[in-house]
């Protein structure tokens, strides 16, 4: 007869899927420095051998936790105008980064495009071209939307976070202000921006995201109505 301490041991059998949800998980709660095949086999339970049988190496499995991530993307609305549907296609990549923080330097570290990588992007450029985009005003505009494809920008002004002692802080900004004054007007003019509306830190909050975004579109647009072509 089976003993109490046995009953519900029964471990699930390891995938692929579980392998790659499992280090999305990791990654999640524990940040992606964290991440390791012994420390995602202890996770799950299983020696780290057992991982291999699923991914090759960590590159590989990477690879399929941002395929786990970009799947998590809406699909593409239905029965909208282009400009809308790239729009919310866009930032719903950016919700999906604002889950998963670690997401971003690890996309931008990709050397290949996955299917499921290669998915999004073919959904952004056919909104594109059945809003009437010609191919070669698709390609430059892909290229102008950039990583904001995935929801977020890079930081314009790359810098170290300023020193948490006041006095310092006063001191770094008079010699900021002195140098660079109108570096120093831009940085102060703006709202303060949010921490949990930020996609991998720096200024890339929510409505700077947006701002660019909406002007972006806007400009697509008129290159549209105007039927542009590359100069010769």
């Amino acid at each position: 007869m089976m003993e109490a301490s046995q009953v519900g041991t029964t471990r699930r059998p390891l995938s692929r899927d579980r392998v790659l949800r499992a280090g999305v998980a990791l990654a999640d709660e524990e940040g992606i420095e964290a991440l390791s095949m012994r420390r995602l086999a202890q996770r799950l339970g299983v020696v780290p051998m057992a991982l291999y049988k699923h991914v090759a190496n960590k590159e590989e499995l990477l690879d399929g936790m941002v395929d786990v991530v970009v799947s998590e993307i809406d699909p593409p609305l239905e029965a909208a105008d282009w400009r809308a549907a790239v729009r919310e296609r866009v930032l719903s990549a950016r919700r999906v980064l604002l889950r998963h923080p670690w997401a971003r330097p690890v996309i931008e570290t990709r050397t290949g495009a996955s299917p499921a990588v290669l998915d999004h992007m073919d959904s952004l450029v056919a909104m594109f071209r059945a809003g009437g985009f010609s191919a070669e005003l698709t390609h430059h505009v892909m290229h102008a939307l950039g990583s904001r494809m995935w929801g977020f920008t890079q930081e314009v002004f790359p810098s170290a976070p300023p020193p948490e002692d006041p006095a310092l802080r006063e001191a770094m900004f008079r010699q900021v202000t002195s140098r660079w004054p109108h570096i120093a007007e831009i940085a102060g003019a703006g709202a303060a921006h949010r921490a949990d509306y930020v996609v991998g830190g720096g200024c890339d909050d929510q409505f700077e995201f947006e701002f660019t975004l909406d002007l972006l579109l806007d400009g697509f647009e008129r290159l549209r109505q105007q039927d542009w072509r590359p100069r010769a």
